[in-house]
């Protein structure tokens, strides 16, 4: 029994078929390939790298990143430690308000504790002026909460009589949503202590 052959126009159009696939599949895929090639491209130009202390590589957007989020928190600190601090009799229950957005209950519960102690009564029965010269922070943004310990140096003025102090404080920091005005940078001071305060007898700015 003789094998019956195949119609001609069927076997040409399934090989047509075939080379069809086979042409598409590849014009996909170098299309494919191109586009991950430009976009490569794109990201290793937009992001450059640089070489850390242990020798690991880092990319430069990342340092920004933390550029970025040092100098925020170091501004946050500066604003709130102006506000609980840089008080007269005029001004300090507008800037205690703006320094309890910034801050915790542990923020809150210290003031709580300053006004029962008369602090704010003195404050206005002696028309005294407490005034910030300095503030330095050291902080730690490796990890959240992030660390921090910062110097104040404020002098009160009694009229007659200038006293000069300095106060570290220390807490954390960890992030919340921006409420603007009250909180623009986004960050909220944790576990707030008043650690010593020293007068200085000799202090030149």
């Amino acid at each position: 029994m003789k094998t019956p052959y195949q119609n001609i126009y069927n076997v040409l159009r399934l090989n047509r078929f075939i080379v069809l696939a086979v042409v598409i599949g590849a014009v996909l895929t170098c299309i494919v390939s191109v586009i991950m090639v430009i976009k490569l491209h794109k990201e290793s130009v937009n992001n450059a790298f640089v070489v850390n202390s242990d020798g690991s590589v880092i990319p430069l957007k990342m340092v920004r990143q933390n550029e970025n989020l040092e100098v925020e928190v170091l501004s946050h600190l500066e604003l709130f430690h102006t506000y609980f601090y840089h008080i007269d009799a005029s001004n300090y229950e507008k800037n205690l308000e703006k320094a309890l957005w910034l801050g915790n209950s542990s923020v809150d519960a210290l003031y709580r504790q300053k006004k029962a102690d008369g602090v704010y009564n003195r404050l206005l029965q002696y028309s005294l002026v407490q005034k910030v010269l300095k503030i330095e922070s050291k902080i730690d943004i490796q990890k959240e909460p992030y660390r921090f310990e910062t110097t104040v140096i404020f002098e009160i003025n009694r009229g007659s009589i200038i006293d000069i102090y300095e106060l570290t404080t220390s807490g954390n920091i960890i992030h919340v949503n921006r409420n603007f005005p009250n909180n623009t940078h986004g960050l909220l001071i944790t576990n707030f202590f008043e650690n010593k305060l020293k007068k200085l007898e000799n202090y030149e700015n």
